[in-house]
C-alpha cells in the first residue's frame, strides 16, 4: 500500500532539500516572506521535486541563488516575464505557473547525465514531467500532455 503524505509532510520534506529563496523569485519572497510562500507550491510539484532530488538524482540541485533569481517561480515583476509581455502577447510558462524549475547540478553531474538518469528511473516519478533537451541546465516542469511519464522538448 502506498503511503499518502499530508501537504504539511510533503512541504516539510521539500524544505530538507530546497529553501524558499531557491524556488521563488525575490519579488515573491519580499511580498510573502520566506516561509509564507510555501502555500504557492502545488503539492504534486513539491512531490515531484522531492522524488527527483532525493530518490532519483541524489545530488545537490541549485535553483535560484544570489546571481540567478529567475530559475524557479517567476512573477509578473521578473524581467523575463516583463520582456515577454512587452511584446503585447500572452505569456505563460511553467515558471509563472509555479510548476517549472531550472537547476544547476552540483557534485559533478551534468544536465545531460541527470536527464538520462531521470529517464532510467522514471518509475520513481510520482507524476508526469517534461524535460528540456539540449540545454546546459536541468529544466523540469509539470506540464502534462498525457504522452507518457516523460516528455522531452526542445525550445530552440
Amino acid at each position: 500500500m502506498v503511503q499518502t503524505l499530508t501537504r504539511i509532510q510533503i512541504l516539510t520534506e521539500l524544505k530538507r532539500f530546497f529553501t524558499a529563496k531557491e524556488l521563488f523569485c525575490p519579488h515573491t519572497i519580499n511580498r510573502f516572506g520566506k516561509d509564507g510562500v510555501w502555500f504557492l507550491m502545488p503539492t504534486f510539484w513539491a512531490e515531484t521535486l522531492i522524488a527527483v532530488r532525493r530518490d532519483i538524482l541524489q545530488v545537490r540541485m541549485l535553483c535560484n541563488d544570489d546571481k540567478s533569481t529567475q530559475r524557479g517561480c517567476r512573477c509578473n515583476l521578473c524581467q523575463i516575464v516583463k520582456d515577454e509581455t512587452s511584446k503585447n502577447q500572452c505569456y505563460q510558462s511553467p515558471h509563472t505557473n509555479n510548476i517549472g524549475n531550472d537547476f544547476i547540478l552540483l557534485d559533478g553531474m551534468t544536465a545531460e547525465q541527470a536527464r538520462k538518469k531521470i529517464v532510467e528511473k522514471q518509475l520513481l516519478l510520482p507524476y508526469n514531467i517534461r524535460l528540456e533537451s539540449d540545454v546546459s541546465y536541468l529544466h523540469i516542469d509539470g506540464y502534462d500532455y498525457d504522452n507518457g511519464k516523460i516528455v522531452n522538448f526542445f525550445k530552440g
